[in-house]
């Protein structure tokens, strides 16, 4: 019986950028819904695979108050996770590294460059 070229399916490892795309991705998906008992806020997951830039914003009003933060910002930078900001209890760090991410591959985009390697963390700028 011969084998028909379009019907054999190869299997490609996937990319470190790949893993931390789903890593980041499996993180963040946990804060979406989380707005406690204020229901005019509503919390957003923006994920751009096409520039790696994922963010979790939260947003609405309250009262006559616009409310517009971004919660966590998380880019995937040179096969490296970068935080650039938290705005939650999390300690996204720590998480990201029981997820699999090990730490050299996490950089703390919201220190400056001089006091992230005495943080234990990469200090690429």
């Amino acid at each position: 019986m011969a084998v028909n070229p379009n019907d054999v399916q190869i299997q490609v490892p996937p990319t470190k950028c790949d893993r931390y795309r789903q890593v980041v991705m499996q993180f963040l998906k946990q804060f979406v819904g989380y707005s406690g008992d204020r229901e005019e806020i509503e919390t957003q997951q923006i994920f751009d695979l096409q520039t790696d830039r994922y963010l979790i914003l939260s947003l609405g009003w309250r009262g006559q108050e616009r409310v517009y933060v971004a919660l966590i910002h998380l880019d995937i930078q040179d096969e490296k996770v970068w935080i650039q900001r938290n705005q939650t209890e999390s300690q996204i760090e720590e998480e990201l590294i029981a997820l699999g991410i090990p730490q050299e591959d996490i950089v703390r985009g919201l220190i400056p460059p001089e006091y992230r390697v005495l943080a234990g963390f990469n200090s690429s700028t």
